[in-house]
């Protein structure tokens, strides 16, 4: 059965097509209902579930205990960063040998796999640079 076309649908895939930052469902509400003040948060719920359960997006499960969304499903992986928690994309080679070793210890069937990379983004890094030793920021001339 096909799905019915939705427009507040697509307007949702629309804006996280445009994005990089893997924004949250609260975020894709505050910025889709500029375009459509009478679309509700439930509705971008729905709809974000939706897309991800028909794999037209990505829901990223960070533990931090809200959902993140990626319009951009093609293989590659996600660096989180410790210190702001922003996501970012880390494009390189697929780790494929790992779900291979998987499947090679596991009696069930394992059809996929999420690997999140941690650590100190460079815009962090750059920030604790140039903090002094007491933590005060050094004038740079």
């Amino acid at each position: 059965m096909a799905l019915k076309y939705s427009r507040q649908r697509e307007m949702i895939k629309d804006f996280l097509m445009g994005r990089r930052d893997h924004p949250t469902a609260d975020m894709v509400y505050s910025n889709v209902k500029r375009q459509n003040p009478n679309i509700s948060l439930g509705t971008v719920y729905r709809n974000l579930t939706l897309l991800a359960d028909m794999g037209e997006i990505r829901r990223l499960r960070l533990g931090d205990g809200t959902d993140h969304f990626d319009g951009d499903t093609s293989p590659h992986y996600h660096f989180i960063c410790n210190t702001c928690g922003c996501v970012q994309d880390l494009q390189m080679d697929s780790l494929d040998g790992i779900l291979n070793l998987a499947r090679q210890r596991f009696s069930g069937q394992i059809t996929g796999h999420m690997t999140y990379f941690y650590g100190v983004c460079a815009d962090c890094s750059q920030r604790s640079e140039d903090k002094g030793p007491e933590g005060n920021d050094y004038i740079r001339e």
